[in-house]
């Protein structure tokens, strides 16, 4: 069963869900996160403490909205919009990613959000 997680951006608040599987679960064992988020193109990425190798949900093919572990940064990615290797509305990562939660809310909010200075994951 999915695990409800609030994330706040720079006061914007909106909420996610984290997936049930072991890299996932691996992630909400870390929370409460805080991190300086970086940007590529719609992307927010930052390192959490967490190591976990590529999965059975490994897969370069991501929505807007998805939350993707990105084991060669030890990063979370959430996709919001297209990324530099994207070719349409979709994001593209930069390599594979284990697919570990998704934003319930309207991903396209955190456009507002871009140049953030600080980003944290909590259980709701």
């Amino acid at each position: 069963m999915a695990t409800k997680i609030r994330i706040t951006i720079d006061g914007t608040s909106i909420y996610a869900e984290l997936f049930d599987t072991p890299c996932a679960k691996s992630i909400l064992e870390a929370l409460p996160l805080e991190a300086r988020p970086n940007e590529w193109g719609d992307e927010f990425y930052f390192e959490i403490p967490v190591e976990y190798p590529l999965d059975e949900t490994a897969t370069t093919k991501v929505k807007a909205g998805d939350i993707g572990y990105w084991p060669p940064g030890d990063a979370l990615a959430i996709f919001f919009g297209p990324t530099p290797l994207s070719r349409g509305q979709d994001p593209v990562p930069a390599s594979e990613v284990n697919l570990v939660g998704r934003i319930l809310d309207d991903p396209k909010i955190l456009k507002r959000a871009k140049g953030a200075r600080k980003i944290r994951l909590e259980t709701t």
